[in-house]
């Protein structure tokens, strides 16, 4: 279990700016179904990924998931990200999970190898080194609900936020890790009964059954969610990074061992966290009566 989790815990390389500073900074990013957005002055260190496919709903279509996983493993290499927020440009939508038009062309192999390919997007977000938060402006069906469940936080509009995993009303199941990780949220007796009736739930209901960490009144913009996330990233922002990060692994890591060994492994990311300067100036802030300048190291 050490050498995998040393494995884990090994931090980003050197710092690279990203390619997109701005949603819209670059020639031909506008028409980008994923789009990166990084925020400045005091918001630096949060960065944005922006859905915006209008013409299916942010539905999980072959170019969203490879423009998906491109961002992803951009992001990952930049060690300034210290929260990202998964958003949608369509109003009214989060995500609205499979797009279905396309897999009808598919053959039953392609079908199969896509919906692994779903599995493994899921699997990255939820690897994300610093913490993730899915604003839920709209619907989250199905795929959408799964991507907002790779998620570590959520925040959703209580109304207008309409989110279910969907599938088995269309001669489906949860591929893409839904079937693991709303029992892990919700518990597996509640978890069962909104996948079998494929039940869709408010964001105000979601919240009450834990689903989501916080709901919001819809505003007349349509992004209620969006700036609750955003206050809530900067409510993260000036914590210790590395603390943060290495917390978010002794959690995932933890939670899917026995409580001794999740200690175990809460000690390994304790250790880890040990020569860093990042530490030390927690400790001088404190003796100095001042607030800590973390810097990720």
């Amino acid at each position: 279990m050490l050498r995998v989790l040393t494995s884990t815990l090994r931090f980003p390389r050197p710092w690279r700016p990203l390619e997109t500073r701005g949603c819209s900074s670059n020639a031909g990013a506008a028409d980008r179904e994923i789009q990166v957005c990084a925020l400045a002055g005091p918001d630096q260190g949060i960065a944005e990924i922006l859905m915006n496919r209008p013409s299916a709903r942010n539905a999980l279509g072959n170019v969203f998931v490879s423009q998906l996983l491109e961002a992803l493993a951009q992001l990952r290499e930049d060690r300034q990200v210290r929260v990202l927020i998964f958003r949608s440009g369509v109003k009214g939508v989060f995500c609205a999970g499979a797009d279905l038009k396309e897999r009808e062309q598919m053959s039953e192999a392609e079908v199969g190898l896509f919906v692994q390919r779903l599995r493994g997007l899921m699997t990255e977000i939820a690897a994300f080194p610093a913490p993730t938060i899915a604003a839920m402006d709209g619907f989250a069906l199905g795929g959408g609900l799964e991507l907002a469940l790779a998620c570590d936080l959520r925040v959703a509009a209580a109304s207008s936020a309409v989110m279910g995993l969907i599938e088995t009303t269309r001669g489906l199941l949860p591929g893409a890790g839904g079937t693991q990780r709303l029992p892990r949220c919700l518990g597996v007796a509640l978890a069962k009964e909104l996948i079998f009736t494929g039940r869709r739930l408010s964001g105000a209901q979601a919240q009450a059954l834990g689903l989501v960490n916080h709901a919001v009144a819809q505003n007349e913009e349509g992004n209620a969610a969006y700036h609750r996330a955003r206050a809530l990233a900067q409510e993260i922002l000036p914590q210790a990074p590395i603390a943060v990060r290495l917390s978010k692994v002794a959690i995932d890591r933890g939670i899917e061992v026995d409580i001794a060994s999740g200690m175990a492994i809460e000690g390994i990311c304790y250790a880890q966290n040990i020569p860093t300067r990042d530490r030390l100036e927690g400790m001088a802030a404190f003796r100095e009566k001042r607030l800590p300048r973390f810097v990720g190291e």
